[in-house]
């Protein structure tokens, strides 16, 4: 959504949040979190609507702020608590794609709060690197190497073989 202009809060919360929930459910892996990150990015941009609103692209700015919230959140939790984060299974997963999704959020869990947003970012929101190292404030090496260092991780946990791997 670009150009605003005359857009008000409740039009773009109503056609957003759902949006929102998707991504902040994403680097979270927890429902309850998810719903939490999504309601405090909205709180957020209420608060600042006057000048979120005139933004060239506001669904950008909403995407930094869920980022910059949920990790925030993610520095203020003990080590413990991150150890022990899992992610939410729905109750009706049975098989097939649903087994693939709950396999994946819980190896996404496992990845440190920084690597998953990126991943989350770079290839879930389908942002460019730039895009990214600017939404975390970091250089575009910064987000090439965790990103890569982070989908060889998942590749381990999920049991695909490296590329790199030799035979």
């Amino acid at each position: 959504m670009r150009g605003h202009g005359t857009l008000n809060f409740e039009e773009y919360a109503a056609a957003r949040g759902q949006r929102l929930y998707r991504t902040a459910y994403l680097l979270c892996g927890d429902a309850h979190r998810a719903e939490d990150l999504a309601q405090a990015t909205l709180a957020k941009l209420f608060a600042h609507w006057r000048r979120a609103s005139r933004m060239e692209n506001l669904d950008a700015y909403a995407r930094t702020v869920l980022t910059r919230t949920f990790l925030a959140e993610q520095r203020r939790r003990s080590v413990a608590q991150r150890i022990g984060v899992l992610a939410s299974t729905p109750a009706a997963a049975a098989h097939g794609d649903a087994d693939l999704r709950v396999t994946l959020l819980s190896a996404l869990a496992e990845l440190p709060a920084r690597a998953r947003a990126m991943v989350v970012l770079r290839y879930w929101e389908d942002l460019s690197v730039e895009t990214v190292a600017d939404l975390l404030g970091c250089s575009t090496g910064t987000v090439k190497s965790q990103c890569s260092r982070a989908l060889a991780r998942l590749r381990e946990q999920l049991g695909e073989p490296s590329p790199y791997a030799s035979a």
